[in-house]
């Protein structure tokens, strides 16, 4: 009697492997897709709180997003995020401030899921771009 393995056993053992990385796959793809909008939800509560802290202790709106960094409220500001005023100053008593994810590889539905406070701005494809937008109110 010889040892080894037959050609179909060799086979089945193959076929078991495929069909374990056929249920893997989706599973692990589906974890990164939900980590990736997890991430961005969580940058865009952050930015929101930085502009916030900035706005109530140096009473003005930011110039740029580096002052977030320059003076603290941030540690470092992601490159794929954008921030606008409407309108640019705080004269009218109010601003209303919106943090825009630039990179279209996460869909709105999934950061919506981790952040229902998330909405979607602009037309860019697949789909509109996870923004967070808050008003800061001139209080003192």
């Amino acid at each position: 009697m010889k040892k080894g393995f037959t050609l179909v056993e060799l086979l089945i053992v193959l076929a078991v492997i495929a069909a374990l990385m056929a249920v893997a796959t989706p599973m692990a793809l589906n974890a990164v897709r939900t980590a990736k909008a997890s991430q961005v939800a969580q940058n865009l509560q952050n930015i929101k709180t930085a502009v916030e802290n900035y706005v109530s202790t140096e009473r003005e709106l930011p110039s740029s997003t580096s002052d977030l960094v320059n003076k603290g409220y941030i540690s470092t500001f992601p490159s794929d995020y954008k921030i606008d005023f409407s309108p640019n100053n705080l004269n009218s008593g109010e601003s209303t401030v919106t943090i825009i994810y630039l990179l279209g590889d996460v869909k709105l539905s999934d950061v919506q899921n981790q952040n229902p406070s998330v909405v979607g701005t602009g037309t860019t494809t697949p789909a509109a771009s996870p923004s967070l937008v808050t008003k800061v109110i001139k209080w003192w």
